[in-house]
């Protein structure tokens, strides 16, 4: 056992956190499971004639390894080989209602008590189609490989069998496999579509040879939510090479603001850049226009009321004011979208089709569709797979505006965001301010009291589907709308939650009114209150003189925590000695009843020299999922949340100045690269332990952000109150209001 590593004694139990976190008995996986419950029986599961297993998936697939995960899930119930299944994404469905919203890491969850059930059942009624077909009882058939084999040998496809068996009622007295006979859930499976994503094969949006549609570009403030005054120079742009027109996208929206600005739609994308950024236009002022970074951090810290000083007692107390820079969702695909607006010859909108990677397809279409002045039900929304999203795509922006523009110049639109419209103009996540303080007594944390200020969070997007969209959005001309304060606070309370016995605990959100483009970020708000709150617990221990790995051992509440973080102690030989400038730091998490822990090793001589960031060199993960579905799946999140918490912790995020984030390609927002992530990963994957499968996507990232942390603190010597922690502007940014400009080489002779 590596140093470090004595636990603490009974006589040590530390006092039960008051009032119990509401996540422990509800959270907002249960909500999503729940609100898609009543129209899972109208999920659509297939056997084709070509004897393949057809799933229509009513979420997005934007490579978390959803479609992979679902169908394992079905290979395992109805005995065919994964590489049998077909897992496609479904087009917009209004009568699922609240089941084609994808966010909170719950898909896997959601689909768990209800795939595996419709599977059996498929299963069961291809086994009766075929007694009746081979005259036995179907007790005595049995099911490989896709077909179904009778004692004699005979065997019949399920192709063959599927139109039959879709005449059989479905059976009642089905139940799916019990563990122990699983052959497909739990071994590593390779994703259903790494072939055709390393090949070039998988198509995304601006992939689809939708007919007659033009790519366009838009031209946007050199503000945020600036506003189009004129546009100057019209006729000389529209007679720029390849231009076949430009419009002002208009104002107004049904749920959410059609994003402002001057599009240009041409032939090629680099002649709607080249005309883009020919524009001359006046422009109206924006919502934070004299702002920047730390004003807004100002105004936040200003509407957290003060910690009450209470005697001490004998106390020790520990706090920080934490401060947190605005983040881009920064997904490798940047936003985009194709629509195709349909007119009579009078002019007036018949109908419209949209193609786009959509979180919340349903909110999306009958929103434009009012936009539009259709009825909700006019538009149809196909779903294509998008190349990351982390909650950036739960909003339909460029949905609004390529409907927007389509309509104006009467032929379809196929709308990309620049790199640099998507940093500058994309939704994100906005800047915080944490105010936290944690009192111990005789030893014991009595108290902990944790504040968080930040622009508020947009989740118009309600559900997913329209009615709840609009209730969010409620009362529209409030722009920190009731509805909308009230989802953002439920979304804290069901989301949020804190590992430890803190005695008497507080965790206050205070969403602020300052008016920003913001969307919820992977980890909505728990990654920085649980990095927050990792770090004081960590001084804590320091304060009271104890080991930060026996100082968790002793707070933490669940069984479950406390094998993950004895998993990465022990493999990662917590306590170790390590040379001048490097450090360990530890951390653990739960989240969507999932557990979570982190060791890294820690270089920190480049930022101690101010060189550079420091270097993550070593990290050890231990994840418990309850019931793990593919361990390569599981092993590919847990390192990407790494990755993350590696960018955002120490050298990501957003300057914004005169009302706009400077960033605006990947270059200047300083997301790590390959040489910023360690050579060595060791991920931990606890086994099945009978509990129920809890969510994967967003649980990886808050162990690993506070273990980085720690692990600065201890190297440098100084406590972190700043993230990121290396946030220089050491580059020139691009003029605002204009993309960076074309580099046009010369063709090849």
């Amino acid at each position: 056992m590596a140093a470090g590593l004595a636990l603490p004694t009974e006589a040590q139990a530390a006092l039960p956190l008051t009032p119990p976190d509401t996540t422990d008995f509800y959270d907002l996986g249960d909500a999503v499971t729940q609100a898609a419950l009543p129209t899972m029986p109208l999920v659509k599961l297939q056997v084709t004639p070509q004897n393949r297993v057809l799933f229509e998936l009513p979420r997005l697939e934007s490579g978390q390894g959803i479609n992979t995960a679902l169908a394992m899930m079905i290979a395992e119930e109805m005995d065919v080989p994964l590489s049998q299944v077909d897992v496609v994404l479904s087009d917009m469905r209004p009568e699922l209602v609240f089941n084609q919203l994808t966010g909170g890491s719950t898909t896997v969850r959601s689909f768990a008590g209800v795939l595996p059930l419709l599977a059996a059942k498929a299963r069961a009624r291809l086994v009766a189609a075929a007694a009746a077909q081979l005259n036995v009882g179907a007790s005595t058939l049995i099911t490989v490989n896709g077909s179904v084999v009778a004692p004699d040998g005979r065997r019949l496809t399920y192709g063959a069998l599927t139109l039959a068996a879709s005449l059989i009622p479905p059976p009642l007295d089905v139940r799916p496999k019990n563990p122990g006979q699983y052959k497909v859930i739990g071994k590593a499976a390779r994703r259903l579509d790494a072939l055709d994503i390393v090949t070039g094969k998988k198509q995304f949006t601006l992939d689809l040879p939708v007919p007659n549609a033009k790519p366009t570009m838009v031209r946007r403030p050199p503000t945020l939510l600036g506003t189009v005054v004129r546009v100057n120079n019209l006729a000389a742009v529209k007679a720029m090479p390849g231009v076949i027109g430009v419009c002002v996208l208009p104002k107004g929206g049904a749920v959410t603001p059609i994003p402002p600005g001057v599009a240009v739609m041409a032939e090629t994308f680099g002649q709607a850049w080249d005309a883009v950024n020919a524009l001359d236009v006046t422009w109206g002022a924006g919502t934070i226009d004299a702002d920047n970074n730390d004003t807004i951090t100002a105004k936040l810290k200003k509407a957290v009321p003060p910690m009450l000083n209470l005697p001490s007692l004998g106390s020790v107390v520990v706090e920080g004011e934490f401060e947190m820079a605005p983040l881009s969702h920064a997904p490798l695909e940047t936003d985009c979208a194709i629509a195709d607006v349909r007119t009579d010859g009078n002019g007036k909108v018949v109908g419209c089709e949209i193609w786009a990677g959509m979180q919340s397809p349903i909110a999306a279409a009958q929103s434009v569709a009012l936009d539009l002045g259709l009825s909700p039900l006019a538009v149809k929304a196909h779903v294509l797979p998008s190349g990351g999203s982390f909650g950036r795509r739960l909003f339909w922006d460029p949905v609004q505006q390529a409907a927007q523009v389509s309509k104006l110049l009467g032929r379809p639109c196929k709308l990309m965001y620049h790199r640099a419209d998507d940093m500058r103009h994309g939704r994100g996540r906005p800047a915080q301010y944490h105010r936290i303080r944690a009192t111990a007594v005789a030893g014991q944390v009595v108290s902990v009291d944790h504040r968080i200020a930040s622009p508020r969070l947009d989740t118009r997007h309600g559900f997913g589907d329209l009615l709840s969209a609009v209730a969010t959005a409620a009362p529209a001309i409030v722009q920190q709308s009731l509805g909308n304060l009230a989802v953002e606070e439920a979304l804290f309370k069901t989301m949020v939650s804190s590992p430890y016995n803190f005695g008497v605990a507080n965790k206050l959100l205070l969403p602020q009114p300052i008016i920003m483009n913001t969307g919820s970020y992977r980890s909505v708000h728990i990654q920085p209150a649980r990095l927050v709150e990792e770090v004081i617990v960590d001084e804590m221990a320091k304060a009271l003189r104890q080991d930060p790995y026996a100082f968790r051992m002793r707070l933490l509440r669940q069984a479950r925590a406390k094998a993950v973080l004895k998993a990465v102690a022990e493999a990662g030989q917590w306590g170790k000695a390590m040379p001048k400038g490097f450090a360990q730091g530890i951390a653990v998490h739960q989240e969507t009843r999932a557990y979570t822990a982190c060791l890294v090793e820690l270089d920190a001589r480049p930022a101690i020299a101010g060189t550079g960031p420091a270097l993550v060199t070593r990290a050890v993960i231990a994840i418990d999922v309850g019931v793990p579905i593919n361990p390569s799946g599981i092993d590919a999140q847990v390192q990407g949340a790494l990755a993350e918490s590696i960018s955002i912790v120490l050298s990501a995020g957003l300057h914004i100045r005169n009302g706009l984030p400077l960033e605006g390609s990947y270059s200047q927002y300083h997301y790590g690269r390959i040489n910023s992530y360690p050579k060595q990963v060791q991920v931990i994957q606890m086994p099945a332990n009978g509990e129920a499968i809890g969510g994967l996507g967003e649980v990886g990232l808050s162990a690993s952000s506070g273990a980085i942390a720690n692990a600065y603190a201890r190297a440098t010597g100084t406590k972190v109150r700043k993230f990121p922690l290396f946030f220089p502007v050491d580059f020139t940014p691009f003029p605002p209001g204009k993309l960076p400009e074309r580099l046009k080489l010369p063709l090849p002779n």
